[in-house]
């Protein structure tokens, strides 16, 4: 990123149509030239070392006028490093191919290489590198196209900007065949071009900020503050690159910074979406509270993470390319590999899946009060690997994803009513005249309280426990949540007390009580007149064992008279 290429007046070779063949196997060069990269990075670190023969291998000296060629090879190479001090712009070793058959979409044709720019007597050339047979193996080499250019001489003396500007013993002394004051001069420059930048934007940022403020009142806090410090970062790298340039600093130690400015501007845009995701994720977050979606939070939690990890992956490609590393081999191995983690990894995987799953179908949202086999508790984050749940105890219980999405999930936030089923244990000393009355009052009692849905509502007698007449009430209530249904039911609770009462009898204990009395056996008279009336039965073969005639049960249907007698709701 030391600068693109800016527009050449120079003739560029012209792309050709013909497909071109796949390439078989490149013998390894020893001088590194079978890539772009490797070509003009070799001939980099050959004008490092100050060996011109070395740098000679790296040019194409067929084809070039004879006033140039006359000079020799290393003369050659040492003019094209004073042409490069002194007006180059040339790529970023990372942006250079480093694939042996170069880049074949940039319009060139596929023996040609663009991969800068250099100035000769006011005339702006192409810098190319062109595939040769020089030996039996093609080899990348600067291009005599350019070199062609290169004028019969070039005022050495010549100083630059930086040269200016340096004393002498900076000059004289030397490190990598560059003067130690031009490595100097470029972290000078990282400070100066950082300060101007952070002023610049500072200003920016300032008048963004009460434009938005009149025509956006609403507009989110964070969003102009995201944008601050990558633009900073960034046009920093820019203002460096293009004052390296034009101070004149040694093409050596351009190339040499050209990794660390391109992971600097890597770093400031990957800073950039990992700031706009936040903000993106705080509004809608915001939002949705608001709405009283609370389901939604979950999912835009887990995005959010989820955008994070995928912008650090890539951020980890990106560096490991820009280190050299052939990233390509090493994704095709992933995914070779990626099997065996897999294997070694399922309940990873299978945790990823149920966060997902639970992402998506959301049976339990951030902040709902639930159930989850033996635990009870609100759900405080539900993570890609695991899910948070507070109990009641206030300790923090951490499930699996993949554990949780298999087990059996009671949500007690989304009940739209609350289940009122109590059963009231009255006194057997308690009469039917009593129980009528108490059925008839707690019903009205269902019926008239704002907060009992009136359907249904109902209390029956539903039989004698072992030590108390049962009374089973049914009904729900309207609450918006817990607390609202305890306090209702508490309410619920004392009426009924009340009228239990004013009925005259009370609830029953589990107890028993001895009655102590005098035994008069059982009626004689009424046992007499009961097997009479069987032995009539059986001697007329009338007696309905083991089972009622069909005639004799037509003859009782609906003979007994319900409502019963005096019921308000007598048919």
């Amino acid at each position: 990123m030391t600068g693109g290429p800016v527009a050449a007046q120079g003739p560029a070779p012209e792309a050709t149509d013909e497909a071109t063949e796949e390439q078989p196997a490149v013998p390894e060069d020893p001088l590194g030239r079978t890539t772009p990269r490797g070509a003009f990075g070799g001939y980099i670190h050959a004008m490092a070392e100050e060996s011109y023969d070395e740098a000679a291998e790296y040019l194409d000296l067929s084809g070039l006028p004879r006033r140039i060629a006359r000079q020799g090879g290393a003369e050659i190479a040492r003019r094209l490093r004073i042409a490069l001090d002194q007006g180059g712009d040339v790529q970023p070793s990372v942006a250079l191919s480093d694939q042996p058959e170069g880049k074949l979409n940039d319009g060139l044709a596929p023996h040609m290489e663009r991969i800068g720019s250099v100035s000769l007597e006011d005339e702006v050339v192409p810098l190319y590198l062109e595939r040769t047979q020089e030996t039996d193996e093609p080899l990348w080499q600067i291009s005599s196209e350019t070199l062609k250019y290169l004028p019969e001489s070039l005022d050495e003396n010549l100083s630059t900007t930086v040269d200016q500007l340096l004393p002498s013993v900076l000059i004289q002394r030397k490190w990598q065949g560059v003067p130690i004051g031009h490595w100097l001069a470029m972290v000078l420059l990282a400070v100066l071009t950082y300060v101007i930048a952070r002023l610049f934007v500072a200003a920016v940022i300032g008048a963004a900020r009460q434009i938005l403020k009149r025509r956006f009142p609403n507009y989110p806090a964070g969003l102009v503050q995201a944008f601050a410090q990558p633009i900073r970062i960034y046009l920093a790298v820019m203002l460096f690159v293009t004052a390296a340039q034009n101070a004149g600093i040694s093409i050596i130690v351009r190339q040499y910074f050209s990794q660390v400015t391109v992971l600097v501007a890597w770093f400031a845009i990957l800073l950039l979406a990992w700031r706009l995701i936040d903000v993106i994720a705080d509004g809608l977050f915001s939002r949705m509270t608001r709405r009283a979606n609370f389901g939604a939070l979950s999912a835009i939690m887990f995005f959010r993470r989820s955008l994070k990890v995928l912008l650090l992956a890539l951020g980890t490609i990106s560096v490991l390319d820009i280190f050299g590393f052939d990233v390509t081999t090493g994704l095709a191995a992933l995914g070779i590999g990626g099997i065996a983690i897999a294997l070694g990894a399922q309940k990873t995987v299978e945790n990823l899946v149920g966060g997902v799953s639970l992402i998506l179908d959301q049976p339990v949202r951030v902040g709902d009060f639930c159930k989850v086999g033996d635990t009870v508790g609100t759900i405080e984050q539900i993570g890609m690997r695991s899910t948070r749940i507070r109990t009641l105890d206030r300790t923090m219980v951490v499930i699996p994803n993949g554990d949780l999405s298999g087990q059996v999930i009671e949500n007690y936030a989304h009940r739209d009513r609350f289940w009122f089923h109590p059963t009231l244990g009255l006194r057997y000393e308690t009469t039917p005249d009593q129980i009528r009355y108490l059925l008839v009052e707690i019903r009205s009692l269902l019926y008239a309280h704002p907060q009992v849905d009136p359907d249904p509502a109902r209390i029956r007698f539903t039989g004698f426990g072992a030590t108390s007449v049962n009374l089973e009430v049914f009904s729900y209530v309207l609450a918006k949540d817990y607390d609202d249904f305890l306090e209702i039911q508490e309410d619920l609770y004392l009426r009924i007390a009340d009228i239990v009462q004013e009925s005259g009898t009370g609830f029953a204990f589990p107890s028993q009580t001895v009655y102590l009395a005098g035994d008069t056996g059982l009626s004689e008279s009424k046992a007499r007149t009961a097997e009479a009336k069987v032995n009539e039965w059986r001697e007329n073969g009338e007696l309905p064992l083991p089972q009622f005639e069909r005639e004799r049960i037509d003859e009782l249907k609906g003979s007994i008279p319900y409502p019963p007698p005096g019921s308000s709701t007598r048919r």
